[in-house]
């Protein structure tokens, strides 16, 4: 069956492919476009959840970056640079994390600390409480619900994997676009 979207005719199988954007779905791959509609959606779920579950433990009015920034300050009990913080969780906007931690340390869950002229981060023992609190909501709300088996933790495993590789791929395609 044949389809005409964005002007352009596209084959369309039994199944449609479910996409946000109709008028970027190529033939070449709408699977592509179907992947990042998902995406988008799971991104937003996740970080619905991330927001409701930091309130469920108790820090309430926290943005979902904000719990991010404290999860990986606290991540093997090691001071981190805001540099480094910024490089992990690839974020670019280096003001974006500053806030978070200006936050975070007017909580009282994380504090900083100065090496000559390196500054450092580090969680609090009241924010490592805050997330041992997070991580049993977790473990009761998500992992428990998941009943995960060894066959799905190994596809979970592999679709870690692969979105590593495509964030790869998008950062290497947005460095493209931004040379044009």
């Amino acid at each position: 069956m044949r389809k005409k979207l964005a002007d352009k005719d596209v084959v369309v199988t039994e199944r449609s492919p479910i996409v946000s954007s109709a008028h970027l779905v190529s033939p070449k791959s709408a699977e592509m476009s179907e992947f990042e509609f998902g995406l988008i959606v799971a991104g937003n779920a996740f970080h619905r959840w991330i927001a409701h579950c930091m309130s469920a433990a108790g820090l309430k009015d926290l943005t979902p970056l904000d719990v991010l920034v404290l999860h990986h300050v606290t991540h093997r009990a090691r001071d981190k640079r805001l540099a480094d913080i910024c490089f992990i969780m690839n974020v670019e906007d280096t003001h974006l994390i500053n806030y978070s931690l200006k936050k975070l340390q007017n909580l009282k869950v994380v504090e900083a600390s100065k090496n000559g002229k390196e500054v450092t981060y580090a969680s609090t023992e009241v924010g490592r409480s805050f997330v041992q609190r997070y991580r049993e909501i977790r473990e009761s709300c998500l992992i428990n619900a998941m009943n995960a088996d060894d066959a799905l933790n190994r596809d979970i495993g592999e679709l870690a994997r692969l979105l590593r590789v495509l964030s790869g791929m998008y950062d290497q395609a947005a460095r493209a676009a931004a040379s044009l």
